[in-house]
Formats: structure tokens, C-alpha cells, sequence
């Protein structure tokens, strides 16, 4: 088998993987349908209104970081991840049915984006630290990378198809579409062999949440990626809202090329997810090399005078930013102990996703005040910002600092004051 593909010959991962990318797909098509809907069919492009149910959304896994990562160090994953998803079919239900019988207003979509975003906080950590039961320390890389493709194959399917759905036969039925994709991994769970998953050691004790947050306080290297993500995730991947925007407040185009844009966006995401898999080990300069690229692809897209050149340059744009994101998801799980890699990863997404309540309405308020175009370009100086200071920071910080030696590859090297650590070769 491939290398790219390495982790679909086990059979648990590959169930998983399949069930996945079903599920994704659907959510994706919600989505849209859910931002159609706000933008769209219950106010008059309100970006304000649009920015409030994203940050809703994303809320709760800032709040409840903490309590969602012991959960997911302390009980079965597998159990876990049933509830969750149970829980956000059951929101996403109640969303079609309120939208079919046209009793939907802005309030209730307020209330599920809030209730989806609590299930959401409970799911995040708990599915990305499952991955590493389900494969081997040397192919959890490729199988990040994997879940990437797999979300990201979804992104290029999902939005053109919840554009079509949309224009056919309406805003409810995709919905009802995106709540029966939830089966997907629910079938997939319980189809797995319990025998050959490799549990983590069970987080135990009252003082699991502050272990976490110990243990990342301690961790240079950790915060520095943190730190990273964070910016990304709140001023720059904002993209149901500004491609929304874009497409319809600058191009003037309806819910279909509204979709398409989802779909072309994905072509480069899906490869970026796709050469992630393939490499060996996450490395520090590939991750701030991507996000310098970020910077030039949404700059370009921020100017872009047509809708197709705005298109076309959100490949670029999708390929940088998910070359960000599974190199920094690996080099978190990779780092940290097992018995910690839930609570760890639950703060990472706690970080990434979490400044999507502080970025969503700001970006919102954004549109509505200095335009469309301004919601990406203040991304592209943010991240711009972001990458400068991290940079100056590695070269002259005594925790971390890159070293270049004749004949050898650079790498990070992390010195902590009460221990000793070897050198890892992630830069």
C-alpha cells in the first residue's frame, strides 16, 4: 500500500476513515445550509448576525476545554464519541424539522448553534486523541494526515452539493441530509474491534484539569504552536463567513456559487492533507513557512477584482492553511504523554477553535463597517504579525532556538530548566 495511505490497512482506522468521511460531508452541507439560512432567509445579509452564530458554535469549546479533555482522558473514547454524536444528530434534527415547517427565527438557530457547540467541545479532543488507539505511534503522522484528507475530501464535496440542494429543493431538506450523515460514525464505532484498539492509561484524581493546564504551562514548544494556531483560527479561517460575504455582497452570486466556493477551496486543502500524510515527522519550519504563505494567498484574495480570480485563489489559500493544521495537530500528540493527550489536545482546540467567538463577531462587525474585502485581509496582516513574532522569538528565546549545523537538517531544541531533553528533530 502507498505510503499516503499506509493507515487505511488497519481496519479500525479504515472503518473509522470511511464512516468519517461520510459524516463530514454532511456536516459541511450543514454548514452551508445553516449560513444560508442566518445570511440568506432570515435576515438581510446580516455578516453581524452571521458572526454571532459562529461564535456560538465555538463558544463552548473555550469553556469547557478543561472539563472535555479530562472526559476524554478518563472515559472510553469510543463511548464518548457515541454521545456526541448522537447529541449533535439530534440538534441538527430539530434545525430541519424548525426550517421545514417555517417556524425557524434567528433565535432558535442561536440556541442549537449553542447546543451544538457543547457537544462539539466533548467530541474535538476526544476524536483527535482516539486516532493514536487506533494506530501505532509511527503511523499516527500519516493517519492525522488521513483525517485531514477525510474532512477535507468532505469540504470539496460537501458545500457544491449543499449549494445544489439548496437551490433545488430547499434550506431544510440539506439539513436533513447533514443530521443523517451522523450515522456514518455511529455505525462506524460500533462496527470496530474493541480487541484491537490500544487504550491510553485513564486520567485519574481531582486534579486532572490542572495537570493539563500544568503541563502545557511548562511547555514552551506547546505554547509557541498554541500561540500559532490561535491567530489562524481567529482572524484567518473565518471562511463561512467571508466567502458568504464575498460571494454575495461583493460578486452578487447566489446559494450555488456560494457552494462552489467551499468545493474549490478544498482542492487545495484536500492536497495539503494529502502531502501531510506522506511526510515522516511534523517539522517546525514547515509550519511557518505555510503560514507565510497563508499571508501572501489571502492578501491575494482579499483583492482579488472577480469572482474567479477570488476562486481561484482560495486554493492556494485552503493548501496553506491545512498544511498549518495537521503539522501542528502532529507535533502536539506526537509531544505529549499518553495519559495526557486528551486533556493536552482538548486546550490545543480549545485555542484554535476558541478564538473563533471572539473572531466570528469582529469579522462580522468588519464586514459590516469597512466591507467584505477587510474580512480576509485582516487575517492575512494578523497571521503576517504572528509569523514575524514567533520568528524573532525562536532566535532569540533560551527555551527554543533553531540551530542550523553544516550537513545536518535544522531542529528544535527545547531546554527546560529542571530536566534534561534531548534534542527532537521536529524543526
Amino acid at each position: 500500500m502507498s505510503p499516503t495511505f499506509a493507515s487505511l490497512s488497519i481496519r479500525n482506522y479504515r472503518i473509522y476513515f470511511f464512516g468519517g468521511l461520510l459524516s463530514n460531508t454532511g456536516t459541511w452541507m450543514g454548514r452551508v445550509a445553516q449560513d444560508w439560512l442566518v445570511l440568506v432567509e432570515l435576515t438581510n445579509h446580516d455578516a453581524t448576525a452571521l458572526g454571532i452564530v459562529t461564535a456560538l458554535q465555538f463558544l463552548p469549546v473555550v469553556l469547557l476545554a478543561p472539563i472535555a479533555g479530562a472526559l476524554a482522558d478518563r472515559f472510553k473514547k469510543r463511548r464518548v464519541l457515541a454521545v456526541t454524536q448522537s447529541g449533535l444528530a439530534v440538534t441538527s434534527a430539530i434545525l430541519a424539522v424548525l426550517t421545514l415547517t417555517g417556524a425557524v427565527t434567528l433565535w432558535q438557530v442561536y440556541v442549537l448553534a449553542l447546543l451544538q457547540g457543547m457537544f462539539t467541545a466533548a467530541d474535538n479532543p476526544t476524536r483527535q486523541a482516539f486516532v493514536s488507539e487506533m494506530v501505532p505511534p509511527e503511523r499516527l503522522g500519516n493517519a492525522v494526515g488521513l483525517g485531514s484528507a477525510s474532512f477535507n475530501a468532505a469540504r470539496l464535496i460537501g458545500p457544491g452539493v449543499a449549494g445544489l440542494l439548496i437551490a433545488m429543493v430547499g434550506t431544510g431538506w440539506t439539513l436533513v441530509v447533514n443530521t443523517f450523515s451522523f450515522v456514518a460514525v455511529l455505525g462506524a464505532l460500533w462496527l470496530m474491534q474493541g480487541s484491537e484498539l490500544r487504550p491510553a492509561p485513564r486520567g485519574k484524581g481531582k486534579g486532572g484539569i490542572r495537570e493539563g493546564l500544568a503541563y502545557v504551562k511548562h511547555r514552551p514548544d506547546l505554547q509557541l504552536i498554541m500561540v500559532l494556531v490561535f491567530v489562524l483560527g481567529t482572524f484567518g479561517m473565518n471562511f463561512q463567513i467571508t466567502t458568504a460575504l464575498m460571494a454575495t455582497t461583493v460578486f452578487g452570486k447566489g446559494a450555488t456559487e456560494f457552494g462552489l466556493l467551499g468545493s474549490i477551496m478544498a482542492i487545495g486543502s484536500l492536497s495539503a492533507a494529502l502531502m501531510s500524510a506522506r511526510r515522516s515527522e511534523p517539522r517546525l519550519r514547515v509550519l511557518l513557512m505555510a503560514l507565510a504563505g497563508f499571508v501572501v494567498a489571502s492578501a491575494g484574495a482579499a483583492t482579488a477584482p472577480t469572482y474567479t480570480l477570488f476562486a481561484l485563489w482560495l486554493i492556494p489559500v485552503g493548501l496553506m492553511a491545512l498544511t498549518v493544521l495537521p503539522t501542528a495537530n502532529t507535533m502536539v500528540q506526537l509531544s505529549v504523554a499518553p495519559h495526557m493527550r486528551g486533556r493536552v489536545m482538548a486546550l490545543y482546540m480549545a485555542v484554535f477553535m476558541g478564538g473563533t467567538p471572539i473572531g466570528a463577531p469582529l469579522i462580522g462587525w468588519i464586514g459590516d463597517e469597512w466591507g467584505a474585502r477587510w474580512t480576509i485581509g485582516i487575517g492575512s496582516v494578523a497571521t503576517g504579525i504572528a509569523v514575524v513574532a514567533a520568528t524573532m522569538y525562536i532566535m532569540r528565546s533560551d527555551d527554543l532556538r533553531i540551530r542550523y549545523r553544516f550537513h545536518e537538517r535544522p531542529h528544535l531544541q527545547v531546554r527546560r530548566n529542571d530536566e534534561s531533553v534531548t534534542p527532537e528533530r521536529v524543526a
